[in-house]
């Protein structure tokens, strides 16, 4: 069939017609309804009408399209209207922006590229697109290859293709890094020991980690209490929160130059004879770039359960100073939590039990999905699992194949990371944890048509970790087979199951951050935190964003208009609108429509098939009580979470997420800053590091 040489862009250059372009984007709105429909034959009678064009423009092109698919297929019309209309708005958007979208992702995600990821020169300039950015990652990363005699090239060719296509991106520090002279890993864990040389040189080394986008942990459970000797001096000690506070403003100041804001993660013992200290340290706003987290013991958690007292020992004597009830120490870590988030708890003699070294460990990263030895780094990576739904089933050969790539590319990026320290270097090299999870859950049980609190998502959630641990396994077993075990091999517990393993660990869920923004798809395992609602691009620049999953199945189902859109967005919930479908209302569950045993649950089963720990918030509304915080983290420790976060909405000021009309804040809309993904609403680390 004849059809134009060329067209003319929107920039007024021509270019060659090629008719495959419009198929595609038919084939893209027939799949959005659902629709019977042959967007091949649909095609060739656009291509037909464009014979009174010499040289047609896009928006010719486009307004022929809208045309032919209005005549027989009205659903699809509307969906290929609505894709249109949101790129032009995008596209207007983006005018804003510095950079060249050669991949055509959404607003936020340029928008996030833009300011953390895409390289500059000396003038602040961006000199690279999104596809270069890619292929920067890939290059640097597959070189490893080269040291184990296999074919660099084919391997990032592999590795690219994953991350163009958006169904595998490794953590932020890689993304930013990789190719230049920074290091590349997300989560560290630094020792805190009890002399001010130590405590200073501590404090020296998360600055450099902070400086290349890195996040970082603590445990001051070794520094001697407030009031306690110090012989040097014959003076006092001041405690562990005293010295929190350098640390804290330490990480105020680097924030300033660095690509984005440092992160730290705060652990107590909670035998610390400073532990009440630790518990109420953000009652008052201070330790702003802390998230804290109390590790507690089994041993504790009976004595909370029998109601009977427990001993503080002082770490400078390894004695008994005093005795504290530990229910009454339990119900004060929920009321605070219940004030501000803070603290949450780690159950570390779970982590211990399930840890696959003899080490122990005390500290993990700053959203706590990570736990590692002191000096230890660890690489994270998810998988955008919206990415592997296929007619309603998931594609578990493509899943398969994605995992052992990714297995692949956070083993190779050991090799090739330029460590800020020798003691890191020489930890990291000697176990090569690495973390693979997962994003995009929530689209993958929408897509699936499985509401998020239901049994049969929490089954779902367990078969399909299984799959990727197994899987990951397998390829690291593989690659130890091929590279050799990693060094400390012999002395883990991994050596009574099998011969070789590359990595100490392979799997951990994060909660992802701007890197689900990048891919398009909702945070780690939470669920959708709207379903619609106004996002903050940039000053004076707002969007409303609505999930493209519930856009299209409104339009499936006749229902659709840009009026319900804005009506959802004042409240980001669609429970209460009585014109959309119970059926529906199940499947789009938001954050506070979830009762808060439905999100412990949720990270309970995932952490059952995951080798480091699972980063899950459990957001409650405003009107969760003390007694619901307590209920909530018991039920972590029974279901064996390594690990527990709640938000209650309000309980700070200042949060990246307000929802329209709910009390005490009472917004007109919804609204979410451009970071913001989902999970922790309230918290420092609402925008995550990783």
């Amino acid at each position: 069939m004849p059809y134009p040489k060329y067209i003319k862009k929107r920039t007024g250059e021509l270019e060659k017609f090629n008719p495959k372009k419009i198929q595609a984007a038919i084939q893209k709105a027939i799949n959005a309804v659902n629709e019977k429909a042959d967007a091949k034959e649909l095609a060739k009678k656009v291509i037909k009408s464009l014979k009174i064009f010499k040289i047609p423009s896009v928006e010719e092109i486009q307004d022929v399209v809208e045309n032919v698919l209005s005549q027989k297929h009205e659903r699809v019309a509307k969906a290929y209207i609505l894709y249109r209309k949101a790129r032009a708005h995008a596209r207007n958007i983006k005018n804003f922006f510095k950079i060249k979208d050669d991949l055509k992702l959404n607003v936020n995600a340029i928008k996030v590229l833009e300011e953390r990821y895409l390289l500059k020169n000396k003038k602040g300039e961006i000199i690279e697109t999104p596809t270069q950015l890619f292929k920067r990652v890939a290059k640097a990363v597959a070189a490893a290859d080269a040291k184990y005699g296999k074919n660099v090239k084919e391997t990032e060719k592999e590795f690219f293709e994953v991350m163009k296509n958006l169904e595998f991106l490794p953590n932020s520090p890689t993304l930013m890094n990789a190719g230049t002279s920074l290091q590349l890993s997300a989560c560290f864990v630094l020792p805190v020991e009890d002399s001010l040389v130590d405590i200073f040189n501590a404090v020296k080394y998360m600055a450099l980690i902070q400086q290349s986008g890195g996040g970082t942990g603590f445990s001051f459970s070794h520094l001697r209490p407030r009031g306690d000797l110090v012989k040097s001096t014959y003076g006092v000690a001041s405690g562990p929160v005293s010295f929190m506070k350098i640390f804290d403003e330490a990480t105020e100041t680097i924030k300033q130059a660095g690509k984005r804001r440092g992160a730290n993660m705060a652990v107590l013992n909670c035998q610390h004879p400073d532990i009440l200290d630790f518990i109420t340290a953000k009652t008052k706003p201070v330790l702003n770039n802390f998230n804290l987290s109390v590790a507690v013991t089994d041993s504790f958690m009976k004595a909370v359960k029998a109601r009977k007292n427990y001993n503080l020992i002082n770490p400078r004597t390894g004695k008994p100073v005093r005795k504290l009830n530990a229910y009454n120490v339990f119900n004060l870590i929920a009321f605070s939590a219940w004030q501000n988030g803070d603290p949450g708890m780690l159950f570390i003699d779970e982590i211990n039990r399930k840890h696959p070294l003899r080490e122990k460990i005390e500290a993990t990263n700053p959203c706590g999905e990570q736990p590692l030895l002191p000096y230890e780094s660890c690489n994270l990576g998810s998988i955008n699992l919206s990415k592997f739904v296929k007619k309603g089933k998931i594609d578990w050969q493509k899943l398969q194949g994605v995992i052992k790539t990714a297995v692949h590319f956070l083993d190779n990026v050991i090799d090739v990371n330029p460590f800020p320290l020798k003691q890191i270097k020489k930890v990291t090299e000697a176990n090569r944890k690495i973390g693979l999870g997962v994003m995009g859950f929530a689209d993958m049980l929408i897509q699936l048509g499985i509401p998020y609190n239901s049994q049969k998502a929490l089954k779902l959630a367990e078969k399909l970790m299984k799959f990727i641990q197994k899987t990951a396994r397998k390829k690291s077993e593989e690659l130890g087979r091929q590279r050799g075990s990693f060094p400390n091999f012999k002395k883990s517990k991994l050596k009574n199951k099998y011969k070789f393993m590359r990595n100490a660990t392979c799997t951990t869920v994060a909660p992802t951050g701007t890197i689900s923004i990048i891919a398009g798809c909702s945070s780690g395992i939470e669920p959708l935190f709207a379903v619609s609602f106004i996002r903050n691009v940039m000053q004076n620049v707002k969007l409303l964003e609505v999930n493209y999953l519930f856009e299209n199945m409104a339009i499936r189902q006749g229902f659709y208009s840009q009026e319900l859109m804005k009506e959802i967005a004042k409240k980001g919930s669609i429970q209460k609108i009585k014109k959309i479908p119970k059926a529906i209302k199940k499947i789009f569950v938001t954050a506070l429509d979830i009762k808060p045993e439905w999100h412990v649950k949720m990270q309970a089963a995932f952490q059952k098939h995951v080798d480091n720990a699972v980063s899950k918030t459990v957001n409650l509304p405003h009107n969760a009580t003390k007694k619901d915080i307590a209920k909530i983290y018991w039920l972590a420790y029974k279901l064996k979470c390594k690990g527990i976060t709640v938000y209650r909405y309000g309980s700070r000021s200042k949060q990246v997420l307000y929802i329209g009309s709910v009390k005490p804040l009472k917004p007109k809309y919804t609204k979410a800053e451009v970071h913001y993904s989902g999970g922790c609403i309230g918290g420092p680390y609402s925008e995550c590091v990783y």
